[in-house]
């Protein structure tokens, strides 16, 4: 009889907790903020650009550069800064275990034993204050055995765990953007070093030929002064120039090798691991005949940042209603049963059985305002989430439109240059060939000479440029993290 009235008791409370737990979780419930996004981009009715969709995965592929693709695979592969991402990842699915395990009852199993010994003081004759010992003595020893479990539920009847579970589904949502966002930039930085490195290799090499042909110009100036044709002041000012001009090689050696260095950085190796490979000189990539950008509001879905920003703001709100939700009562169910005996002999027998379930309520009726003022936290943490997110998208729009204009200008930028570079070097030949005959000051062959230097090197770092201008813009549209 005893056994059925426990059974009916267990299944009545079980009733109970199912109707209680069924209860609607308070506080607020997320619905993600519908944000407005431009028709179109601003900057995109420039040449070279397309509104249309993209297939952005493997952008760094548009550049058709072999060495260039195969490092940017070995940087997904063994990035630290990658690897630190993904620990996040598993930390945060670890937590959300943690938290979820709030709503579950806990169950515990113990066993014990214990051998007791009274005080003999304890035990005197009537009268003096002490227990009298029965007449057939006192048995000072005693064993207790006890085995058992207890078990202890609380019951989310207004749903702060419910909240708290919900918090840590949209913390790991934001790990796993966050870690996107980190392969969105690692891909850029690799295809940015990259590029910096071909450009100041290609700098290097005007740097040289130049250097060559001031070499030439002045081993021709000093012989015209030995022939009594040129003034020790032209031998002077072409030697002036040649040593500014070697001047620039040290420079531009110390950044060809900074980059090389970087990559090795990026790809998680020891500095000079892939010098060898990046040594031989090759052509700066180059642009795509034409680049498609997509629409604004594609780029609510597409970058990693904005996607982030908006699952912290969901793991605000529902931070929200756990706080909230300390405001009410706290159901529990404890249960204990076990064994309990002073004898080994009869430990296992019926009656030394015993158990207590019952449930208990607890509601604060003071804490200073403690409670209220963590809503007040969570609110203003919310609020703070809230407008993060918008300024993710207003700056990941401004984004996208600064690299379009950018993109854009140093390809007009580029185009002047290469110009500028033609006609430099005609102006070169002609007042080397004018000083000879000596029809021309030696003055104009060295500002002829100055200038071809300039524009070619800054031909070369245009192009350069233009490059990391694309990346940059593709970086600004996201692409990249859906490549595995």
């Amino acid at each position: 009889m005893e056994r059925k009235e426990l059974i009916y008791r267990l299944r009545t409370a079980t009733m109970g907790l199912v109707l209680l737990v069924g209860g609607c979780a308070v506080g607020p419930n997320y619905h993600k903020p519908d944000l407005p996004a431009p028709a179109d981009w601003k900057e995109a009715q420039q040449k070279g650009v397309d509104a249309r969709s993209a297939e952005l995965a493997r952008w760094w592929s548009t550049f058709n550069d072999p060495l260039l693709n195969s490092l940017v695979d070995r940087a997904v592969r063994s990035n630290l800064d990658l690897r630190l991402a993904e620990a996040r990842i598993r930390e945060a699915r670890a937590s959300r275990v943690v938290t979820a395990s709030a709503a579950w009852p806990t169950v515990g199993v113990s066993g014990a034993y214990t051998r007791n010994r009274a005080s003999e003081s304890a035990f005197g004759a009537p009268g003096q204050g002490a227990v009298v010992v029965p007449s057939g003595g006192a048995n000072l020893d005693q064993n207790l055995y006890q085995t058992g479990f207890d078990a202890n539920w609380e019951i989310d009847v207004f749903g702060g765990v419910r909240r708290s579970v919900e918090a840590a589904d949209a913390t790991v949502e934001a790990t796993v953007e966050d870690r996107r966002d980190v392969l969105v930039t690692l891909l850029g930085e690799v295809a940015r070093n990259y590029i910096d490195l071909r450009g100041f290799q290609r700098r290097l090499a005007v740097s040289r030929a130049n250097l060559k042909t001031q070499e030439d110009t002045l081993e021709l100036t000093q012989v015209r002064f030995q022939a009594g044709l040129a003034s020790d002041l032209d031998v002077a000012q072409q030697e002036t120039q040649l040593n500014a001009t070697a001047a620039q090689v040290p420079t531009l050696e110390s950044a060809l090798k900074q980059a090389a260095y970087g990559l090795d950085v990026l790809l998680g190796l020891q500095p000079g691991v892939l010098w060898n490979e990046l040594a031989k000189e090759t052509e700066i990539p180059g642009l795509p005949a034409e680049v498609l950008v997509g629409l604004p509001s594609d780029l609510l879905r597409r970058r990693p940042d904005i996607r982030r920003a908006e699952r912290q703001l969901a793991a605000a709100t529902a931070l929200v209603g756990a706080a909230t939700a300390d405001l009410f009562p706290k159901f529990s169910l404890t249960g204990v049963a076990g064994l309990q005996s002073v004898s080994a002999s009869d430990w296992f027998t019926k009656g030394s059985r015993f158990w207590s379930i019952g449930p208990t309520i607890s509601w604060p009726v003071f804490d200073a305002g403690r409670i209220r003022a963590n809503i007040e936290i969570r609110n203003a943490q919310q609020e703070q989430a809230l407008t993060q997110y918008e300024k993710s998208v207003l700056s990941a729009f401004g984004d996208v439109e600064t690299a379009l204009v950018s993109y854009a200008n140093e390809q007009a930028r580029y185009r002047s240059l290469a110009n500028a570079v033609a006609a430099s070097r005609r102006a070169v030949a002609m007042a080397n060939e004018l000083y000879v005959r000596g029809l021309n000051d030696f003055l104009n062959v060295l500002d002829t000479q100055r200038s071809l230097y300039l524009t070619e090197s800054d031909l070369a770092q245009s192009q350069a440029t233009m490059a990391t201008n694309l990346v940059a813009l593709y970086k600004a549209l996201g692409g990249g993290w859906e490549s595995p």
